[in-house]
């Protein structure tokens, strides 16, 4: 008998080693012939020692002809012929679900990761054409044999207001976190080390976090204030290269650009913070709360699923550098805290986000589909 054939697509492929590679590798023992379509970097090679079938298509998340790249899509649906599509993230699934209609694809999981600068941008552009998407979205993710996975209540209620039924919907929270691979270690000595884990990126909160440490520093707080991660040119609300070098060694900021070894760069910190506008649930946070971390985040959608306030973590107002400082300074000037608020942290995530549940849940949403 056939494997039941299951194509994710994604834009990148360092997206899908971090955030889908255990899900796929978890679907090819449950039995699923699995295969990814996404753009080819440095990280190919493990996608193929993985065991999982690698398709290079290059999907532009920010410019790029839309016909043009729907129809492909669509060729590559025709002569793969998938018995079910994965699409992560909002532009493969706008893409992707025009696709596999036009290829008659009987079956499509499309996974809201977090709506992004499209619905955090505050441009009068971005105001005129929110609606349009919002009522696109709903129906293309109303067709026949689909469901739609989000992340948090907020993109869940976002898309019922699209006229999008609730029975299409599942709330699966997060990617899911290694609690094996990221594990608490004790704090380390010396300078307390905040550190922002993120693509460099304005609505990631990385203003309001240098401008928080630049208030600490000129009130005489000694800290290191750690950004970790790279610019991305192709969204539009990417921080230049030539900004982070130039708040590199001021006011105790540095930047490190991107590490692969997250574990071990957690285990340098004492504090984690993102400060971002908008999530679907970030990864980040989860592998830094079970490294046994406190946050510092903000009271927005996706964040706020990760941090209880005042018991492993606070949660600050959206583009607010002050309180953001002031949340910093308690767990600063608070080692018991920190160490009370960071077991917590491991706690909560052990109990409702570990990857084993994740992926539990996501491969029963394809049963479902394919029963």
């Amino acid at each position: 008998m056939r494997l039941a054939k299951l194509l994710f697509v994604v834009t990148e492929d360092w997206y899908f080693v971090s955030h889908r590679l255990p899900l796929a590798v978890a679907a090819q023992k449950e039995g699923f012939d699995v295969a990814v379509a996404t753009r080819v970097g440095e990280y190919g090679e493990m996608i193929r020692a993985a065991g999982i079938r690698l398709i290079p298509f290059n999907l532009s998340r920010r410019r790029g002809n839309p016909l043009r790249e729907v129809t492909e899509l669509a060729r590559l649906y025709c002569r793969e012929r998938p018995d079910i599509v994965h699409h992560v993230a909002l532009k493969p699934i706008v893409y992707g679900a025009l696709s596999a209609w036009v290829a008659r694809v009987p079956v499509q999981v499309n996974a809201v990761a977090g709506l992004g600068w499209l619905f955090t941008s505050t441009t009068g552009m971005m105001r005129l054409i929110r609606p349009a998407v919002r009522w696109t979205l709903g129906r293309l993710l109303n067709a026949q044999g689909s469901l739609t996975i989000v992340q948090n209540p907020e993109d869940r209620a976002l898309l019922i207001r699209t006229h999008l039924p609730e029975t299409r919907l599942r709330l699966i929270r997060g990617a899911g976190v290694d609690t094996t691979l990221f594990h608490p270690v004790p704090e380390p000595s010396g300078s307390v080390c905040i550190v922002l884990a993120a693509r460099m990126l304005w609505d990631k909160g990385v203003g309001e976090f240098v401008e928080a440490a630049r208030l600490l520093t000129e009130a005489g707080v000694k800290a290191r204030f750690v950004l970790v991660g790279d610019p991305d040119p192709d969204n539009p609300a990417s921080v230049s290269e030539a900004t982070l070098r130039a708040w590199h060694g001021k006011n105790g900021v540095e930047w490190l650009k991107r590490r692969d070894n997250m574990p071990a760069t957690f285990h340098t910190a004492h504090i984690a913070c993102l400060p971002s506008y908008r999530e679907g649930l970030p990864k980040v946070l989860l592998e830094a709360a079970a490294c046994g971390l406190p946050i510092i985040t903000t009271d927005a959608p996706g964040c706020r699923e990760i941090v209880r306030e005042g018991d492993n973590g606070f949660l600050v107002p959206v583009r607010d550098a002050q309180a953001l400082a002031v949340a910093l300074r308690r767990l600063i000037d608070n080692v018991t805290l920190r160490t009370k608020m960071g077991r917590r942290a491991r706690e909560i995530v052990l109990a409702e986000f570990s990857q084993e549940r994740v992926i539990a849940e996501t491969l029963a949403v394809y049963h479902e589909l394919i029963q």
